[in-house]
């Protein structure tokens, strides 16, 4: 995938799978009638949908896959803490796709983004299906909301100016990717052209409401110093300062003291299943 330090990321990406966890179980929901003997999580970072898998489904082998060991070790030290059992795999996506062997059910979560061939990848992960087997990957729904749009100081509209500049930062990352293929992204039609069949779209709700638990406040002060720290020279120097100052733990306006800070985001994911012999 394109060059991401994603071990350093390791708390903000537990984090921020801890707060958005609803919609994996709301997901999951939509697979109880299915009884896997194998699940992959390819590209499961931390491991929080891959133990979510694991206790929705405990009759089942279930393997996190990812390409980093830092995050795999998260992973096993979730499932332990967690009491659920839980497999570990080491492999890049997609190169290493091909030596996992096949499975019932395939989550992948957040991670075909990061490959230039989106359509590529959707194949490989569907050649990962046993008959009947299906695929679930999450892509696309809506940037997540924390803030009223008025702070009470600076310009009001902060996050949409942010998320104009992270869209335009999104696509010059995947114009950038080795072997980028413009594609377009109707997933339920990329699914059918992976060979897949019954392919759908649902999108789940993520709603923490205010005043917001300390984890998901945790995870929203990491999530914003990512952004400043990624954005800080794209932004005007007055929303540059208003970041600041949320991001300032001695001000009462800042998202540690916030009585107003919320979460509110909606994931989107496509499922597909592999014919019957």
């Amino acid at each position: 995938m394109n060059d991401v330090d994603w071990a350093a990321m390791a708390d903000m990406l537990e984090l921020e799978g801890e707060a958005h966890s609803p919609y994996v179980r709301q997901a999951l929901e939509e697979l109880e009638h299915l009884t896997p003997r194998r699940i992959l999580d390819i590209g499961s970072g931390p491991g929080v949908a891959a133990c979510r898998l694991a206790a929705v489904f405990p009759q089942a082998e279930v393997t996190a896959v990812d390409g980093t060991p830092e995050l795999l070790a998260r992973a096993e030290q979730r499932a332990d803490r967690l009491g659920v059992r839980l497999r570990t795999r080491l492999a890049e996506f997609p190169a290493g796709l091909a030596d996992l062997g096949r499975a019932d059910l395939v989550w992948s979560g957040q991670v075909v983004h990061h490959v230039g061939d989106q359509q590529g990848a959707l194949d490989q992960l569907a050649g990962l299906l046993e008959p009947g087997g299906v695929l679930a990957v999450v892509e696309g729904g809506l940037p997540a909301r924390w803030l009223p749009g008025d702070l009470g100081f600076g310009r009001p509209g902060l996050q949409a100016r942010v998320d104009a500049v992270l869209a335009d930062r999104f696509n010059r990352m995947r114009a950038e990717l080795p072997g980028s293929v413009s594609v377009v992204e109707d997933w339920p039609g990329m699914l059918r052209a992976a060979g897949l069949t019954e392919a759908r779209s649902r999108t789940f709700l993520v709603d923490h409401p205010a005043p917001l638990a300390e984890g998901p406040r945790r995870s929203v002060r990491q999530t914003l110093e990512r952004q400043r720290a990624m954005l800080g020279e794209l932004l005007d120097a007055e929303d540059v300062a208003t970041l600041d100052r949320l991001l300032d733990p001695a001000d009462p306006a800042g998202v540690d003291r916030r009585a107003d800070l919320f979460l509110l985001a909606a994931k989107t994911v496509h499922f597909g299943s592999r014919p019957e012999r």
